[in-house]
C-alpha cells in the first residue's frame, strides 16, 4: 500500500492550532501569540482552537480534545495542525479518535514530538498518512542553523520531493529559553560541539528505508498494541525495511533501558535496517548511561545504530517524516539525512 502524503501547502491555506495534550498558560500566551505571527508571516491563516488552557497537565478534557483535533483533521479548508508542544497523556485520545474517519479524509499534515508522537506515530501506522515529527509551533519562531530544515519547508514540498539534512555540528547544552521573559528569542544557543555517534561499532553507515519512530516515554508504551503495531506497518508499505528512531526525553538510563528491551520484544524494530537515537540530556545511571542502554536494549539486532541524532528533546531540531523514504550516511568526514517523499 502506498504512503499517503497531504498536498503542500499553498499561500492561503489554514493552520489549525489546538492542544491534543498540554495547553498553555497565561504567562506564555506572549510566545504562543509570537509563534502565530510567525506562521502569518508565511502566508497562512491561523486559526487557534477552544482545547488551549494551560492550568493543568491537559487542554481540556479528553472528549473535548479529541473532538477538536478530528474535527480539525477533518476539515478539508485546514491543511495543517500544528500543536504548540507536547506534554504528559495525549494517549487518552487514542481509543476516542476515528481513524476510519482519519482514514478516510483528505490528508493533512500533523506536525509535533515528544508526547505529540503519541498521536501522529499511530496515525502514520494506523492510516498511511505521513506526518511531521517535527520542531512544534512554540519553537517555530527559532532562526533554522544551517543544514536543517523547519516543518514550515517541509509541508511545502510536493510528493516525490526529495531533500536533505545535515547536522550543523553544535547543540544546546542545557536548559530552555524563558519564554516568559523573552517571548520575542529568535536565536537558539549552540554552545557545545558534537556529531552523530555509532554505537554498535566502526565503520561507515549507508543504509535506506522508512522512516517511523517517535519519543519512547510515550510511544514505548503503545508498542504491541494496535496502535503501535510496527510489523504490520512495514508489512504493508515498507518491503524495503525500516528507519526507526528513537528518543529519550527525560527518563533516567535504566527506564530507557527497560522500555527499548519491551519495544524490541515487541517486534517495534524487527524491520529496522538501521535505528537512530536523538541526543539527549536525560539523565545517566551510575552504572549505565544512555548510550549503554540502548546498546543493552538493542546492540542484538545487528544493524547500524547512530546516536546524538537531531530529533529529541535537544535543540536544534531536524525534522522527519514518518512514512517518508529515507536514506542515512554516516562516515568520519560527513553525516546526512535524506527524505523522499515518495509512495
Amino acid at each position: 500500500m502506498p504512503i499517503r502524503y497531504p498536498r503542500p501547502l499553498r499561500p492561503g491555506d489554514r493552520i489549525g492550532v489546538t492542544s491534543p495534550s498540554s495547553g498553555v498558560p497565561k504567562e506564555l500566551r506572549a510566545r504562543l501569540d509570537v509563534a502565530v505571527r510567525e506562521v502569518e508571516a508565511r502566508g497562512y491563516e491561523v486559526v487557534v482552537g477552544e482545547c488551549m488552557d494551560g492550568a493543568g497537565h491537559v487542554s481540556a478534557p479528553a472528549a473535548e480534545r479529541a473532538a477538536e483535533l478530528t474535527g480539525m483533521l477533518t476539515d478539508p479548508g485546514i491543511r495543517a495542525v500544528v500543536p504548540p508542544w507536547g506534554g504528559e497523556t495525549a494517549v487518552d485520545l487514542l481509543p476516542l479518535l476515528d481513524q476510519e474517519r482519519l482514514r478516510d479524509a483528505e490528508p493533512t499534515w500533523v506536525v509535533g514530538y515528544s508526547d505529540i508522537s503519541t498521536l501522529i506515530t499511530p496515525l502514520t501506522l494506523l492510516t498511511g498518512i505521513a506526518t511531521v515529527h517535527g520542531n512544534n509551533l512554540m519553537d517555530t519562531p527559532y532562526r533554522v542553523p544551517e543544514g536543517l530544515l523547519s516543518w514550515l519547508d517541509i509541508v511545502t514540498m510536493p510528493a516525490g520531493q526529495r531533500f536533505t539534512q545535515t547536522p550543523p555540528g553544535r547543540h544546546r547544552s542545557s536548559g530552555w529559553d524563558d519564554f516568559h521573559a523573552f517571548p520575542e528569542v529568535r536565536d537558539v544557543t549552540l554552545d557545545t560541539p558534537g556529531r552523530w555517534t555509532r554505537l554498535d561499532g566502526d565503520g561507515d553507515v549507508d543504509v535506506s528505508g522508512r522512516l517511523i519512530g517517535g519519543c519512547v516515554e510515550t510511544v514505548g508504551g503503545l508498542a504491541g498494541t494496535p496502535y503501535g503495531d510496527v510489523p504490520a506497518f512495514a508489512r504493508d508499505h515498507a518491503p524495503e525495511g525500516l528507519l526507526v528512531y528513537v528518543e529519550a526525553g527525560g527518563d533516567s538510563a535504566f527506564t530507557i533501558c527497560r522500555t527499548l528491551h519491551a519495544m524490541r520484544m515487541a517486534g517495534f524494530f524487527d524491520q529496522a535496517n538501521a535505528v537512530l537515537v536523538a541526543r539527549t540530556s536525560a539523565p545517566d545511571a551510575p552504572s549505565l548511561t544512555q548510550h549503554e542502554a540502548v546498546i543493552d536494549a538493542l546492540g542484538s539486532l545487528g544493524v547500524p545504530i547512530l546516536a546524538d541524532v537531531e530529533c529529541g528533546h535537544v535543540p536544534p531540531f531536524m525534522p522527519l517524516v514518518n512514512g517518508a523514504l529515507g536514506r542515512v550516511v554516516h562516515t568520519s568526514e560527513r553525516s546526512e539525512l535524506s527524505q523522499s517523499l515518495v509512495d
